[in-house]
């Protein structure tokens, strides 16, 4: 993922769906809402919350809403886009400006607004235990410097590590994975920090 330094190099770099996105930029930032840069992109922030984000893909450019399940969608256009893993982001994708009727995503942009002053969200379950992976626990075993080192970190960092690992489908995969992160163990780095304002 690229990491730009303002939401203006974002756009900039955008090639195929600069001109949508900048209308779609154009109509959030007229609803009042701020803009951040978050995870390498920009994302739409109310009362220091994440409201939408943005960003273009090779076969559409989109619009989530980061609590889009409690949008009424009179419309049908919200889709969860990872079944069984994202509860409250829904997504609307299109391929032409078009098909992104600007009214209508005001609409479902002020509404998200509206239930984030109401205080309607899916709130994240920060007190869900961790449980490190087999895999990391067989390697602490023989390194306890690591594990002292792993201990260290922040809660999010830790659960950020493990979560990595465990969500390796292949014997392979977990071996990169744990070979990527022992290294940021040690520096006290956590898997996503650079994305982190």
């Amino acid at each position: 993922m690229e990491s730009f330094k303002s939401s203006d190099d974002f756009y900039r770099a955008q090639q195929q769906w600069r001109d949508e996105l900048y209308e779609l930029r154009k109509l959030i930032v007229s609803t009042g809402l701020k803009e951040e840069l978050k995870w390498g992109g920009p994302v739409y922030t109310h009362n220091g919350k994440n409201i939408v984000g943005l960003a273009g893909f090779k076969s559409y450019f989109g619009i989530w809403f980061y609590q889009g399940v409690f949008l009424k969608d009179p419309h049908h256009l919200l889709i969860n886009a990872q079944n069984g893993t994202t509860k409250a982001l829904r997504q609307m994708r299109f391929t032409t400006l078009e098909e992104a009727d600007l009214g209508i995503i005001r609409t479902y942009v002020l509404e998200a607004m509206s239930n984030q002053e109401k205080g309607i969200a899916i709130k994240a379950d920060r007190n869900k235990p961790i449980i490190v992976p087999q895999e990391l626990n067989s390697v602490f075993d023989k390194n306890p410097e690591l594990k002292e080192c792993f201990d260290q970190l922040k809660k999010t960092q830790r659960r950020e590590f493990t979560e990595y690992i465990e969500s390796a489908k292949q014997e392979t995969t977990k071996k990169n994975r744990m070979e990527k992160i022992i290294p940021m163990i040690i520096k006290g780095v956590g898997l996503h920090d650079k994305y982190r304002g």
